[in-house]
């Protein structure tokens, strides 16, 4: 009889019931009797773990009766319907190869572990439960967004990393250098004094991209259509459980489109990707409400299944008034002029409209230049699309499309136009209306599983002091 290599999503989905199957992975547990041995395996395909019945008439029984958790193997023997509970179904072993062992001093016991100890064993910990689930869903998603932008018909663009600009003016950036910053005596210098980049590689000041979004809209004024999905760095010193120095985004830009078409795009991905994760991650979901979030699923088709409500700032910060004339107690003023922070933001997703929000026309004050400015001359066309939970998970804007208004922007908060001359050229040169938003992936991640810490989201996290 032929023998089938599947993995252990197969094997459950398929469930090839009386046929000779090689099931491989890691071992979870051994349970030894006398007569036979129960051995859990999990190759990282499913949260289901399979059990192996080995008998110890087996060649190597006794090899594999002391493996410890941990130890890799490879099981041909025949799928039959389980008589256990838990699983439908079950191998009984034929065959069993060890492809690697484990000593006792391996750091994942069957004992659970907190999350900050796996924190620094990042190359162990996809072999969890937990983190298993994690990633199986954090691939999902990226399936779903590569999915949804094209069935929209835009094109997948694959931003720079490697940059002149800084596309967000707030300075916090990491340099790209071949010049030798150890010896600062030996950097080669101008006539002022200061360090001479016109010797380094790429001739210029360079730093790595804290957004793909201003080639994006090249792309889009050409294309109709773009979206980026790549990683950004950012050298903010913000050592905090939401923030990352590397991670990525999903940054769509559309020529044609006003504010309200972006928010309906954003509307329509976020639920594209809710409705991705209900329908193919139940197992995982399932899991990670058990022990993380208890409402994870319930919060997440609340979301799907909503009708998202709009209003402009200026209406939020007259809600929130109200609120705190009326008892609400907010740690951040809620002024107009003022940022709506995460607590504002879950107020009016949890508390006032128990609805995801859409927030538009913020104060220009502490808004990207970009920005297209409205006819009142305080706020600018940008929008965050706020969740339960979280708070903002979206944010995006009309882009300012006038040249003039963009050169005064610039000027109001000191960006040089040096080394955006292309980037206004895009407006003396067949200007047209545009707009785009961007969503942290890491973010959506975390909102997507319950994880209260974004290190737990990213396969490898880069943050300040930490680089494992």
């Amino acid at each position: 009889m032929s023998v089938k290599k599947l993995t252990l999503k197969k094997i459950f989905t398929q469930e090839p019931v009386g046929e000779i199957v090689l099931a491989q992975g890691w071992i979870r547990s051994v349970r030894n009797s006398k007569e036979f041995s129960f051995v859990v395996i999990n190759d990282g395909t499913t949260q289901n773990n399979l059990q192996v019945i080995v008998n110890n008439n087996l060649e190597n029984y006794e090899d594999i009766s002391k493996l410890l958790t941990g130890a890799c193997v490879g099981i041909t023997g025949k799928l039959v319907a389980s008589q256990g509970k838990g699983q439908s179904v079950e191998l009984h072993a034929e065959k069993a190869v060890i492809y690697g062992g484990v000593p006792e001093d391996y750091p994942l016991q069957k004992k659970g572990t907190t999350l900050e100890f796996l924190r620094d064993i990042p190359h162990l910990r996809p072999r969890t439960n937990t983190f298993g689930a994690v990633f199986r869903i954090r691939h999902q998603l990226a399936q779903a967004t590569h999915r949804f932008f094209s069935g929209e018909g835009y094109y997948y663009l694959n931003s720079p990393l490697i940059t002149a600009n800084d596309g967000e003016g707030a300075g916090e950036m990491f340099n790209v250098t071949t010049l030798n910053i150890s010896k600062p005596d030996l950097l080669p210098k101008t006539k002022e004094g200061k360090t001479d980049f016109a010797k380094d590689f790429f001739g210029a000041p360079v730093n790595l991209t804290v957004t793909g979004q201003l080639e994006g809209e090249a792309f889009a004024m050409a294309l109709g259509g773009i979206y980026t999905f790549g990683p950004t760095f950012r050298a903010e010193n913000s050592n905090t459980p939401r923030h990352l120095s590397e991670f990525w985004m999903v940054e769509p830009e559309v020529a044609f489109f006003d504010l309200e078409d972006t928010a309906d795009l954003a509307t329509r991905y976020l639920k594209h990707m809710i409705g991705e994760v209900l329908n193919n991650c139940r197992d995982d979901l399932e899991f990670l409400q058990k022990f993380y979030k208890k409402d994870l699923i319930e919060t997440l088709e609340h979301v799907h299944q909503a009708e998202f409500k709009r209003i402009t700032y200026t209406e939020a910060i007259d809600i929130l008034q109200k609120a705190k004339e009326a008892g609400e107690q907010f740690q951040f003023p809620c002024d107009w002029g003022s940022d709506l922070q995460t607590e504002h933001e879950r107020f009016l997703t949890e508390k006032h409209f128990n609805l995801p929000v859409i927030v538009t026309d913020y104060p220009k004050s502490f808004k990207a230049f970009y920005m297209k400015q409205n006819a009142d001359g305080k706020t600018v066309r940008a929008m965050d699309i706020l969740v339960p939970g979280v708070g903002e998970i979206i944010g995006g804007s009309q882009r300012e499309d006038d040249y003039q208004k963009l050169i005064s922007a610039m000027k109001e908060k000191n960006i040089p136009e040096e080394g955006l001359e292309w980037y206004l050229n895009l407006r003396r040169f067949g200007s047209a209306p545009h707009s785009g938003f961007g969503l942290g992936f890491e973010r959506a991640v975390m909102y997507m599983t319950g994880m209260t810490n974004i290190r737990d989201v990213i396969p490898f996290p880069r943050t300040p002091n930490n680089c494992k």
